[in-house]
């Protein structure tokens, strides 16, 4: 049945890709104020996990509930009016428009206007673009790169756009909030600073939160819980002490025994 007081609840999320088994009974339950890392090799099928969570792509079986609500087959745009966005492995910004510009267009997923109301440039209207306008500046303040709203997201360091890309997906008012690969290409104090931003993110909206991260120095100080998936299986969930420990983990994310040199 899962965990009632679960924001997410997934149960038995498979994905097979003509034969081939991408994601094997994934599970998960996750509640507000949680930060859940999904970690190991590459190829284990961490992004595949967010492309079944968010309705990229369709599952072969199993479940997704958000706030209880059955959206397995929800596509992308409703799971994100229902409260769950993403950031993406690749970074996919609108690369022609400014940092605001790029928040802005998530921001606008709940609003609905009249074509008069904005013709006429109404009273009402305009409140609500000076409402969301505030909102965006908002977000790129609490990611600590408000002073970047007017430049054009092409022309910002990778770390920058990394951060810009976070504060789109804040922008859609989420409760569970999927972050892959967040620290990609980010030094060692770029790296501590989102720690921070996202702890702050995490405590500020009381959201869920899962991380899929290679750093392993984020993911060890950030998450409360950690899934380890190999071959589309999680071969291990507990806390960040106990998965470092464990020999299974060690042998098929490090690749070598716990003993060995």
């Amino acid at each position: 049945m899962g965990d009632s007081r679960a924001l997410l609840h997934v149960n038995e999320l498979t994905k097979n890709f003509k034969g081939l088994l991408a994601v094997d009974h994934y599970q998960l339950d996750i509640s507000a104020g949680e930060i859940v890392g999904l970690i190991g090799p590459n190829g284990a099928g961490k992004t595949t996990v967010f492309n079944l969570l968010t309705g990229i792509f369709p599952p072969s079986s199993g479940k997704i509930q958000l706030k209880g609500q059955d959206i397995t087959r929800f596509r992308p745009d409703q799971i994100a009016k229902k409260g769950m966005a993403r950031t993406f492995q690749n970074i996919r910004l609108f690369g022609e428009l400014s940092a605001l510009q790029n928040v802005l267009v998530a921001a606008q997923i709940h609003k609905k206007y009249h074509l008069s109301s904005v013709l006429a440039g109404s009273g009402a209207f305009s409140k609500e673009e000076k409402s969301l306008n505030a909102q965006a500046e908002y977000y790129l303040k609490v990611l600590g790169i408000h002073g970047i709203q007017n430049q054009l997201a092409k022309n910002l360091a990778y770390g920058v756009q990394r951060k810009l890309e976070i504060a789109r997906a804040l922008a859609t008012g989420p409760q569970v909030l999927l972050l892959d690969e967040p620290a990609a290409g980010m030094n060692h104090q770029e790296s501590i600073e989102l720690m921070e931003s996202i702890r702050r993110l995490r405590d500020e909206f009381n959201l869920a939160i899962i991380l899929i991260e290679h750093d392993m120095h984020v993911v060890m100080n950030l998450c409360q819980r950690l899934q380890v998936l190999s071959y589309g299986r999680i071969i291990a969930e507990g806390t960040p002490a106990a998965i470092k420990m464990n020999p299974m983990v060690i042998e098929a994310y490090l690749g070598r025994s716990k003993t060995s040199a």
